[in-house]
């Protein structure tokens, strides 16, 4: 594996990490924090898949856009389709007033991101 892939699935991993303490927080749960990472953690998973295919990406965080390109070596994650939808806003949304993330908002996110995790990981050759 390339060093710069490995580099993206260092800082996915992170973002895993930070979406589950704040979703599983017993006090004070951060849920708009937790949407944010799961759009975060699968977009650095699917620029890593980039990276390692060689293939060059514009500085985005539009999941579909990434996910097409993926398409082109991965056309197996055409099941990430709807996932990939329901985390693409999350990059803004719930960042600034005026939006907040609830538990049940926040658990469809975190899961939508899980089943992201475990498609790419296990492309990588990586434990779920």
């Amino acid at each position: 594996m390339k060093p710069l892939t490995i580099e993206w699935i260092e800082k996915a991993e992170e973002d895993w990490v930070m979406m589950l303490k704040g979703y599983r927080a017993r006090k004070d749960p951060a849920y708009n924090a937790a949407c944010f990472h799961a759009q975060q953690c699968a977009e650095k998973y699917l620029k890593g898949r980039l990276e390692e295919a060689g293939i060059a990406f514009r500085k985005t965080h539009d999941l579909i856009e990434l996910w097409n390109q993926t398409l082109a070596v991965e056309p197996g994650w055409n099941i990430l389709q709807t996932e990939l939808d329901d985390l693409n806003d999350y990059s803004v949304l719930h960042r600034y007033p005026g939006s907040s993330a609830d538990k049940t908002e926040a658990k469809d996110v975190v899961s939508a991101c899980r089943k992201v995790r475990r498609v790419i990981r296990t492309a990588f050759g990586l434990p779920v």
